[in-house]
């Protein structure tokens, strides 16, 4: 018997007024499992993640969490539902401190689980202790991004979504991010990553989807996807 996935996407056709973003996509996150949504810029990337979390509608198509429809469904009830999505941006609090802001977010996972507590988001997060009682806005933009991730753990999520994972970060700040997001996915929480490294998300993944003006044109695993190297520079430039 197949496993229910914890969100999964079927025929998704999502607009910005008149413009027709995604097409008639698929798309399935299993619990445990890691899957790299990769992509040039303006093709659709963050639009599936938006229309998976209710923050976008889908005109026609259906998000289903757990196995249940939620596509009608607020982003803060999908999200109850053990999905924690780390944005492009951030959009932490700047004028709270660390703590204020990790603690904010604190809440048992939807299975009832508490194993992300503040102390152990501190613990994998030493930068972020060291610099528990300062504004959000006094951080460096890795610091932040640490700060944003560490929050969507206290959520005690089963799926954290990560969009531009090291965007913007210099290289051993990006490298820090990335030994996280390993270790994050030890722990068995299923996560989908977005970034523009594509052998750092390759190499985490255990699938990897590529869209091209809001379709699919890849579905497969990592491992057949590295094999295929004229995927990478026909639709990722690499």
């Amino acid at each position: 018997m197949t496993a229910t996935p914890i969100i999964e996407g079927r025929d998704l056709h999502t607009y910005y007024g008149a413009s027709h973003i995604l097409r008639g996509v698929d798309f399935t996150v299993s619990r445990g499992e890691a899957v790299a949504l990769m992509g040039r810029n303006g093709m659709g990337k963050s639009t599936l993640l938006k229309s998976l979390l209710g923050l976008v509608r889908p005109q026609r198509g259906e998000v289903r969490a757990g196995g249940e429809n939620v596509t009608a469904q607020p982003t803060h009830r999908i999200a109850r539902r053990g999905i924690a999505y780390v944005p492009e941006g951030r959009g932490i609090f700047p004028n709270l401190s660390v703590r204020e802001n990790l603690v904010m977010a604190a809440r048992s996972g939807a299975r009832g689980q508490r194993e992300w507590t503040l102390d152990r988001v501190l613990a994998s997060f030493p930068r972020l202790a060291d610099r528990i009682g300062h504004a959000g806005d006094a951080l460096s933009g890795g610091e932040q991004q640490m700060l944003t991730i560490g929050r969507a753990l206290m959520t005690n999520p089963d799926l954290l979504i990560l969009d531009e994972a090291t965007e913007g970060l210099a290289p051993l700040m990006a490298r820090e991010i990335w030994a996280i997001i390993v270790a994050i996915r030890a722990s068995g929480i299923a996560t989908v990553v977005v970034d523009r490294n594509h052998a750092a998300v390759t190499a985490l993944a255990d699938r990897a989807v590529i869209l091209v003006k809001g379709q699919v044109v890849f579905s497969g695993t990592a491992t057949e996807l590295r094999a295929k190297p004229e995927l990478l520079h026909t639709h990722l430039g690499v």
